[in-house]
């Protein structure tokens, strides 16, 4: 991107994939006969939530050099999400993840990713400086911290951004992608979060996520933690109990969630992460911030995909009508 050109909203770094879902819910997988092929990964997901609510939105991946990868182009396009940091790696074959879907609560995911996903090959000296500078929020992931390139590609960026404007970290803790024995000792993977949530501004989390990178599980000592770790708004899902959400300013919102009927539970934490996004950049207030993520976390819940049921503005903004 020139320096000339006009910096994105938000710039995403992490995951991608392609996502099968069972057309057959609460059946086993060794039941299932029919799948729907859906774009995605939580970097990738998350852009596209941001950018079905008007956001100007990019990703920083790789696929492989297949098929599946040519599909994953199409996908981001067709959502409106700028895909031109998304290069192919000929070595590894673009991931794939199944899911099984057993409603209200249950949805074991399996991923495909070996011998080695390619979103886990960015490598530094790639890397659009300027544009990781320049955008107005960038996003980052656990994923990314997991393997080498990528770790020390995910450290770089941050560095580079140095906090300016917006700064996110998902904490995104997916154990079985991680080497070596961090996928049972979460201390282990401790070090590289310490680190990346030195160069951020804010910190989204479940309780998992948060014991991970704090050490700690009671909600608010979770939020202080993630504070004194540097970052000036942590954000901690609470499950049913809903979002809790503390500002270094003293701020502090805890929202409960929006009540639908679970058709899927994946990817309602990338809605939440586009509209978290959303709201930031509108400048509204905490309260008001986090009521509108859930709303659109409930939402994709209610359906059966991920990205293409990341829902637009009016669809938020009826159902938190419908809500209230």
């Amino acid at each position: 991107m020139a320096e000339s050109a006009k910096p994105f909203d938000l710039i995403t770094m992490g995951r991608i994939g392609v996502d099968l879902y069972p057309l057959q819910s609460g059946l086993p997988l060794t039941q299932v006969e029919t799948f729907g092929k859906f774009l995605g990964g939580s970097a990738a997901n998350v852009a596209v939530a941001a950018a079905r609510l008007g956001r100007t939105a990019a990703v920083i991946t790789r696929t492989g050099d297949d098929p599946f990868g040519a599909y994953l182009h199409e996908a981001l396009k067709n959502f409106g999400v700028d895909d031109r940091w998304v290069t192919p790696v000929a070595a590894y074959p673009t991931p794939v993840t199944f899911c099984e879907i057993f409603p209200p609560d249950d949805f074991p995911l399996y991923f495909y990713r070996q011998p080695k996903a390619p979103d886990l090959e960015i490598h530094s000296d790639e890397l659009d400086y300027w544009a990781i500078r320049s955008a107005r929020v960038f996003w980052i992931t656990g994923t990314g911290l997991s393997e080498e390139p990528s770790r020390s590609a995910t450290l770089a960026a941050l560095k580079a951004r140095d906090k300016a404007g917006t700064t996110v970290f998902d904490l995104d803790w997916r154990p079985a992608f991680w080497k070596g024995t961090a996928w049972r000792d979460p201390q282990e993977a401790r070090p590289y979060y310490a680190e990346a949530l030195r160069h951020t501004t804010v910190a989204v989390g479940n309780l998992d996520e948060c014991e991970v990178a704090t050490g700690v599980r009671e909600p608010r000592a979770c939020a202080e933690a993630l504070l004194a770790a540097g970052v000036e708004l942590a954000v901690v899902k609470q499950g049913p109990r809903g979002v809790l959400a503390v500002h270094r300013d003293g701020t502090e919102a805890e929202v409960p969630p929006v009540p639908v009927e679970v058709a899927n539970g994946l990817g309602a934490g990338d809605a939440f992460g586009g509209s978290l996004v959303h709201g930031l950049l509108s400048g509204w207030d905490l309260a008001e911030t986090m009521r509108y993520a859930n709303a659109a976390g409930a939402l994709v819940a209610s359906r059966l995909a991920c990205s293409s049921a990341m829902p637009t503005e009016s669809e938020v903004e009826d159902l938190l009508a419908r809500a209230s």
